[in-house]
């Protein structure tokens, strides 16, 4: 059995992890923490530095008691708004905190970015412009190259969390150019597990949602890979264990 960590905040699109944990079809189990979430709007105007390590180990102690081995952080946005430095002092910070283990969904894009052998994406977000910029910047910074980005505008998570498989598909078309070999959903506030095998056969190519990247990055992590083809292209790699 392998545990997995995941700090969530607020409550919109958590019912995507155990979907994903049944789909993953073997011995992995993901445990959910709710961190607070006082304001539900998309900003940039918030210092660029890290999020207070208080607020993302609040109630963490409740995965060290689960067995949990690793933790990722699933606020998209807290991380990436912090930028590339500011979300590495995060990750530090929240594993010194808890004992284990720790990433965040931001780097968790990534690492699948390099997994799946892509250089050129295309980022669909739900955010406003100026935020899907920092994500963008984020990922440059990681050394993936952006070909398009297309922004929603939407001002909340409450409103993203709504949305069901069209708006989904809606948003991922609008996102994709010919450009890009991948495309990129990076809101956690987004229900996508349900939707991914339309997604990659609508598009035609392999596509990242966050809360797909965040369980992937927990199993990275602990040095697990599974072979989950319900969860899209990247839990089709050649597997390190397979059960």
């Amino acid at each position: 059995m392998t545990a997995l960590g995941v700090l969530y905040p607020g409550h919109f699109a958590e019912d995507d992890y155990p979907r994903i944990e049944q789909l993953l079809g073997s011995d992995i189990r993901v445990d959910l923490v709710h961190t607070p979430k006082d304001e539900d709007a998309y900003r940039t105007d918030v210092p660029r530095t890290a999020r207070p390590v208080e607020e993302l180990t609040r109630g963490a102690e409740g995965l060290r008691l689960s067995g949990a081995e690793a933790a990722v952080w699933a606020g998209t946005g807290g991380g990436f708004t912090a930028g590339w430095d500011g979300a590495h002092q995060q990750v530090r910070a929240l594993a010194q905190a808890i004992g284990m283990p720790a990433s965040a969904t931001s780097f968790g894009f990534v690492h699948a970015v390099h997994e799946i052998g892509v250089r050129r994406v295309a980022v669909a977000a739900t955010y406003p412009d100026e935020v899907t910029a920092l994500f963008a910047d984020f990922l440059r910074a990681g050394e993936v190259e952006v070909a398009a980005a297309h922004s929603a505008g939407c001002r909340s998570a409450a409103e993203v969390a709504a949305w069901g498989e069209p708006e989904v598909l809606a948003l991922a078309r609008a996102a994709d150019t010919a450009r890009a070999e991948a495309v990129l959903l990076p809101d956690t506030a987004l229900h996508t597990a349900s939707h991914l095998m339309a997604l990659e056969k609508h598009l035609g190519k392999p596509v990242l949602t966050a809360n797909q990247v965040t369980v992937w990055e927990g199993l990275r992590l602990t040095d697990r890979r599974v072979n989950a083809p319900d969860l899209g292209a990247l839990f089709t790699r050649e597997p390190i264990v397979q059960v």
